[in-house]
């Protein structure tokens, strides 16, 4: 039995509770016993910020699943505080994706098996989910509420080593900011953004022979990041793996280290969510820490990441020092953060309704030669990303636009499927089909109009 019963928040009729339904379904198509895949063909394993988006809207439909998920990722957690990108589930075979454990070649650690897991991290969505799936179950009366503060207080002390490995030992160019070593570790693979940074990492194609692509037997190759991306990907994840995924002076022996808006802009909401979490388990002092660290990675991320010339937040390679020349989704999403100054506020929405982007917001600069309205994330428009600008839309009182946002995200989801991104003109669901995220943020949007508690005024 649920706590609460999978059933839509709107009457039968309304068109919103196929929408549900369609959801729900896909959530209960992915369960694979303890933990959700992203789908079942491309994605057979467990990924860690798809965890997170997964949790705030399975919590609707089955909360016991949201957080035995999540901590079943944490139970992966490294000695040093990092959470893997993957989890690998030991029932999927080697060959049915790449890299796959054995090529990433992880040792034994904290009583875990070998080659259980990725070195690399992704953005830590992980304590707003927890935070949000506990909201939900206290939401919900008090037959819920003593389990999920039980499941909070095992969570919190890992999320708070996970801050600390990305703040300390990420923090390769000595700014107060995570930089990321490889572009999957940004969630946001193939972003123009990390173009000029990885114009310096060498591409070896010869690797695409020894190693080949899975990707492409499941996915069309147009959709997907090119083969001189993926032997630079491959050649990333080998100089990690054979430096023992050391962070060690990263920027002097790894050839990408970048410090990304929206990376770190989940880091400081993160500290938020723990400063959240902190007062429901008593934890008063530690609530002020995180919400001063919130602070100061707020004040990090408008001092390091703004460019004043165009008035856009943008990625800074740690090694060169330079701002990316493209104008990325990335960059709009520090409207997360409740202390950004007025005028950044402005410029993100200025910048959203222009015509280089425009609602919900694709991927990448609409007017950019490097535009690609089919190319993973150099064109296309994700829920996920939007979701989180819808966020920052009622962090700041935005409450009408992030209202046109709701409505046209459940419109594209509605009309197309529970696709893993959008065509930006059509529409058209591209990359995997029955996409979890997808399915459990259109649960979350359908059910949950609340701003978050550190909100300003409308």
């Amino acid at each position: 039995m649920h706590p609460y019963p999978p059933s839509p928040p709107v009457a039968v009729s309304d068109p919103s509770a196929e929408l549900w339904q369609s959801a729900a379904r896909v959530l209960d198509t992915n369960w694979s016993g303890d933990h959700m895949v992203p789908s079942r063909r491309l994605y057979p394993h467990q990924w860690s910020w798809d965890t997170a988006f997964i949790a705030v809207g399975l919590a609707f439909v089955n909360p016991a699943r949201a957080w035995r998920d999540l901590r079943s990722l944490f139970e992966a957690q490294w000695p040093d505080g990092r959470v893997p990108h993957i989890v690998f589930d030991p029932a999927t075979a080697e060959d049915d994706y790449f890299p796959g454990p054995g090529f990433w070649n992880v040792p034994a650690y904290a009583g875990r098996r070998a080659r259980g897991s990725t070195g690399i991290v992704q953005p830590p969505l992980h304590a707003l989910a927890a935070w949000e799936v506990y909201r939900h179950a206290a939401a919900h009366g008090a037959g819920g509420v003593s389990e999920a503060r039980t499941a909070l207080a095992w969570l919190y002390p890992r999320l708070v080593a996970q801050q600390e490995y990305l703040t300390d030992r990420r923090d390769a160019g000595g700014s107060g900011l995570a930089s990321i070593v490889h572009p999957w570790e940004s969630g946001l693979d193939n972003s123009p953004a990390w173009d000029e940074a990885l114009g310096n990492v060498p591409a070896d194609l010869a690797l695409l022979e020894r190693f080949p692509r899975r990707d492409l037997a499941v996915a069309h190759a147009a959709h997907r990041p090119t083969d001189l991306d993926y032997a630079r990907y491959i050649g990333l994840v080998r100089n990690y793996r054979d430096g023992g995924y050391s962070d060690t002076d990263l920027t002097q022996r790894h050839p990408f280290a970048v410090e990304c808006p929206a990376f770190n802009s989940i880091l400081g909401t993160a500290e938020l969510a723990l400063a959240q979490i902190a007062g429901v388990l008593g934890l008063t002092g530690d609530a002020r820490r995180h919400r001063d660290r919130a602070r100061d990675i707020t004040a990090a991320i408008a001092r390091r990441l703004w460019d004043p010339v165009t008035r856009t937040f943008r990625a800074r390679d740690a090694r060169t020092g330079r701002l990316s020349p493209a104008r990325c989704v990335s960059g709009l999403l520090p409207l997360m953060l409740p202390d950004l100054p007025a005028d950044r506020v402005t410029a993100i929405m200025e910048e959203a309704r222009s015509e280089r982007f425009g609602l919900p917001a694709p991927s990448a600069d609409r007017t950019a030669a490097t535009f690609d309205t089919r190319r993973y994330w150099r064109g296309p428009v994700w829920i996920n990303v939007n979701w989180l600008l819808r966020r920052g839309m009622l962090v700041h009182g935005l409450r009408g636009e992030a209202e046109e946002l709701r409505r046209a995200m459940l419109r594209l989801v509605h009309e197309h499927g529970h696709y893993e991104y959008f065509h930006p003109e059509t529409g058209e669901g591209l990359g995997a089909p029955t996409f979890s995220w997808t399915a459990a943020l259109c649960l979350d949007l359908l059910a949950d109009r609340s701003a978050p508690a550190y909100s300003k005024a409308a």
